[in-house]
């Protein structure tokens, strides 16, 4: 089922899973093997240091509705988001009939030209059976799996204080686990699922190793929370984490209605929402507005930079030892870890997956279950446990290993990311015009060879990037509703950016990986932000984003011990320390060189296409540079240094030699 590469041509394989994806989709669409759902609401789960957590406990029942009495397996879903809404979510696609309505409506639907076109792409994720992995899917439940839907400690009708993925969160994951394990309806055997946060704690307790965990299907995880999107290159994601943290925190106040007027109200829970009624939003809002290091309050400060508070949130997954399907997409807020944590687990392919979309956040497999694309995310789970936790000899560990969606092309399976093959080159970022981007604030060029010529090119914060895919990636998702003008063609963010543009490729060429960008600069400022995208452009004129990546100039430190080199020396994959002891001074007027992390990603440039590299100061829906280091910038103009002997370049990973 794998594809064969030859450098430079375009990856082809069925990414589908052939006829074994056929069997998948046909065991969901099978009559069910018991018609009805048992569900235990509020189910006390009493953690080691006596708080109580509260979980629903989905059980097969038969047609009158009564639990089946038989031991099975169980897949587990701890969420911050109250299980108020994975019951809205399930009620809602529970209603008979309805949910073939909303998938026959959604497909029926056709925006594509229109102004409209990104609420279409929204809506896809509808019908790609995202939405079931997220809340409860009943079609495990009706064929043979217990499903138990946890609220996290300090969330939803839970007591005690929100840990925010910490580690008494994932002691109490450990415990979860253990008492799915030990019930009267379990097996023993226990899977766990979810999307986003409840993806997280599944790597998380999966690396903590716990007896009865058999597999994992993680949905779009992180675990690199400061660099992935709190404060990527040090600017706060401002268009998830204001927004992410009200959610959270207005939810987990909702209270358990039902119990107060039957008058056993948890007194407890109150208490503690009392104490604790907005985790980190204090921090978050003293590292916006501060404008000054020197009087960051202590609790801020552990938030703001690396350090204990987001080791401790890092998964282990080194030592993870259960099967794991891993699913992200290039422009999921959590993109820059998904390929890294398939690439850190210890297990042979097959055991270990790894599915990359093309989507965002809340467009969860928005286009699976298509021709020529990978199954549905919920077949794909039963699929998942049906093989890890009954024992089903149905495939599923030959899909893969590694399921791209190929930018610029299309879905393709290969065996590893990056794709083998794979030759770092530098390209490099001249003055001089390329002719394709007079709208920008200056049409450069990218070539392979390092220009002779000098040049002082500037460029200033500005808006723009809120109609752009670097932001709708900042929001979640969310601003593609702006539509495919902003998302999909990045020439009116360009306006106020400067662009260097290769000349066309003459036959397909793929890149694949981490990307890092030099930059020679100078500040008029003592602190500054830069934002690099790279895009792919088509011999229309549309520029389509494929990754990006940011930083603070002050926080242009590397940590070499967890960076990566090509052989001439230049950084591939560059760690930034992103510590206040490691903050670098920036001397107006004075060359202040540094490194952009991009994030990582896969593309095909078809012939007639041309690479460009975007610079920017900054965007604010995707970084906002923190109150003092923003203080300390001015907001002011900041100038990319172009001189023969300390050249500006991208190392570009390339399938195969450089084509220019």
């Amino acid at each position: 089922m794998g594809a064969t590469f030859v450098p430079g041509t375009v990856a082809f394989a069925d990414p589908t899973g052939g006829t074994a994806g056929e069997s998948w989709r046909a065991a969901v669409d099978a009559p069910d093997e018991y018609p009805g759902v048992a569900i235990d609401w509020d189910v006390p789960i009493t953690m080691s240091d006596g708080t109580v957590l509260k979980a629903n406990v989905y059980r097969p029942a038969d047609a009158a509705g009564k639990a089946i009495d038989t031991k099975m397996p169980s897949v587990l879903n701890i969420t911050p988001y109250t299980k108020l809404i994975s019951n809205l979510v399930d009620s809602t696609y529970a209603v008979p009939g309805l949910e073939d309505f909303v998938v026959n409506l959604v497909n029926s639907i056709d925006l594509s030209g229109t102004p409209l076109n990104g609420v279409q792409e929204m809506s896809e994720v509808a019908a790609a059976g995202g939405m079931r992995v997220f809340s409860v899917n009943r079609d495990l439940v009706r064929n043979g799996y217990t499903q138990v839907v946890v609220d996290t400690r300090g969330t939803g009708f839970s007591q005690g204080k929100w840990d925010v993925l910490g580690p008494r969160e994932q002691q109490d994951s450990v415990e979860v686990i253990d008492w799915v394990s030990k019930q009267s309806w379990s097996n023993g055997d226990v899977g766990m699922g979810g999307v986003s946060y409840s993806a997280i704690n599944a790597i998380q307790a999966a690396g903590l190793q716990p007896p009865a965990l058999e597999a994992i299907f993680p949905v779009e995880p992180g675990n690199d929370l400061l660099r992935d999107i709190v404060g990527t290159g040090g600017g706060l994601g401002l268009g998830f984490m204001p927004l992410w943290l009200t959610l959270v925190n207005g939810t987990k106040l909702i209270p358990d209605m039902e119990s107060l007027f039957q008058g056993d109200f948890d007194a407890q829970w109150l208490r503690d929402r009392v104490e604790d009624p907005v985790t980190l939003i204090p921090a978050l809002a003293e590292a916006i507005t501060r404008p000054d290091i020197e009087g960051l309050d202590p609790d801020t400060l552990r938030v703001a930079q690396d350090g204990e508070f987001y080791q401790d949130r890092q998964a282990d997954v080194q030592s993870i030892e259960v099967p794991a399907m891993v699913y992200g997409g290039w422009h999921d807020i959590f993109a820059n870890s998904e390929p890294r944590i398939y690439n850190e687990l210890p297990l042979p392919p097959g055991e270990k997956q790894l599915i990359m979309g093309d989507g965002y956040h809340v467009s969860i497999g928005g286009d699976h279950g298509k021709p020529g694309t990978p199954p549905q995310l919920d077949v794909l789970e039963r699929a998942w446990f049906d093989k890890w936790l009954k024992g089903d000899d149905n495939g599923i560990d030959e899909f893969g290993p590694v399921t791209l969606y190929q930018q610029g092309g299309g879905w393709t399976t290969t065996d590893q990311f990056p794709r083998a093959g794979v030759d770092y080159s530098r390209m490099y970022l001249s003055g001089a015009p390329s002719g394709t981007a007079g709208h920008s604030i200056h049409d450069g060029s990218l070539v392979a060879t390092e220009p002779s010529e000098a040049a002082r090119l500037t460029v200033a914060p500005g808006l723009r990037g809120v109609c752009s895919r670097d932001g709708a990636q900042g929001t979640a998702g969310i601003s593609v509703i702006l539509g495919s003008g902003c998302t999909k063609d990045s020439r009116f963010n360009e306006a106020e950016g400067l662009t260097f543009t290769s000349a066309p490729v003459t036959e397909a060429t793929q890149l694949s990986g981490p990307i890092n960008v030099h930059l020679e600069t100078v500040h008029d400022a003592t602190d500054g932000f830069w934002s690099v995208t790279v895009n792919d452009v088509a011999p229309d004129g549309t520029s389509t984003l494929l990754s990006n990546g940011g930083l603070t100039s002050s926080l242009r430190g590397v940590d070499d011990s967890k960076s990566s080199k090509s052989e001439n020396g230049d950084y591939t994959d560059t760690h930034h320390a992103l510590t206040l002891d490691t903050m670098q001074p920036v001397v107006p007027g004075q060359d202040t060189a540094l490194d952009v992390n991009i994030v990582p990603t896969d593309a095909v440039l078809r012939p007639g296409h041309r690479l460009r590299i975007d610079v920017y100061a900054g965007n604010v829906s995707r970084y906002l540079p923190l109150g003092p280091m923003r203080v300390a910038s001015e907001l002011r103009p900041q100038h990319l240094e172009l001189a023969p002997g300390r050249p500006s370049f991208v190392n570009v990973p390339f399938v195969g030699a450089n084509p220019w």
